[in-house]
């Protein structure tokens, strides 16, 4: 009799871990399946903005341009008030289909690259605050879905931290390793508490981003000393859940 029993309890131990391991395999299959679905969620929303900033940016730009060319050459009978007034809304007009095309989707940066392009969001934010970038000399040009949501995640921190830090300063690390490449964004501002703004909709857009790579990330705050921000982006578009980040 006790034989048998103990053939019963080892068969339904071994019943009990046959039907949690299937039922974590189905989680995790249904985990994976959300993941899948988000990535093409957001590669959608990228092609879509990509062809109304394409439209926008070399059809209504080009079209603004060569009518602008046409008017400077435009015979206003020695009316130069005129003349200059339609130039002056020509040329907003100019600036304005081009940062609409660039909030939609960085155009250029396909031919450009990450970094450039980086280096020109510096550039244009230099009167604001002081922006530091440091690549890796061993950096290699990564797939475009990658970088455009890297260019989209630094520009997005950058936006939040002239909108709400206090900052002085930012700082952009930016360094390939073996398996992963780690991007680190860092300012000297007030720093806020994560879980007072993660339902907001700056942080929400970073983290969305970061999840259709795939990527991990860590934020690391001291109210008063600066926010960073640390993210590892596999280049095998795995990683495991159990992954540390540290610095």
């Amino acid at each position: 009799m006790a034989i048998i029993m103990s053939f019963i309890l080892l068969a339904y131990r071994s019943f009990i871990r046959r039907i949690i391991k299937e039922k974590n395999a189905q989680y995790e299959a249904e985990v994976q399946y959300q993941k899948k679905l988000v990535l093409e969620n957001i590669r959608a929303q990228e092609e879509e903005r990509k062809r109304i900033a394409v439209m926008i940016h070399d059809d209504i730009g080009n079209r603004l341009n060569i009518l602008s060319l046409w008017l400077n050459n435009l015979d206003t009978k020695g009316d130069e008030l005129i003349k200059k007034n339609i130039n002056t809304q020509m040329s907003s007009l100019i600036d304005s289909a081009r940062s609409i095309s660039h909030s939609l989707y960085p155009v250029n940066l396909e031919s450009v690259g990450l970094v450039l392009y980086i280096e020109e969001l510096i550039a244009n934010l230099a009167g604001r605050i002081n922006i530091s970038l440091n690549v890796s000399p061993k950096f290699q040009k990564k797939e475009i879905f990658a970088e455009v949501q890297l260019y989209r995640i630094i520009q997005e921190f950058t936006t939040n931290v002239l909108k709400h830090s206090e900052a002085t300063r930012v700082w952009i690390y930016i360094k390939d390793h073996s398996t992963h490449l780690a991007v680190v964004i860092s300012d000297n501002g007030k720093s806020f508490e994560y879980e007072e703004v993660k339902k907001g909709m700056g942080i929400k857009n970073i983290e969305s981003r970061i999840k259709s790579m795939n990527a991990a990330h860590k934020w690391k705050n001291v109210l008063g000393q600066g926010s960073r921000l640390i993210i590892k982006i596999p280049y095998n578009n795995e990683f495991s859940d159990q992954i540390s980040i540290s610095g």
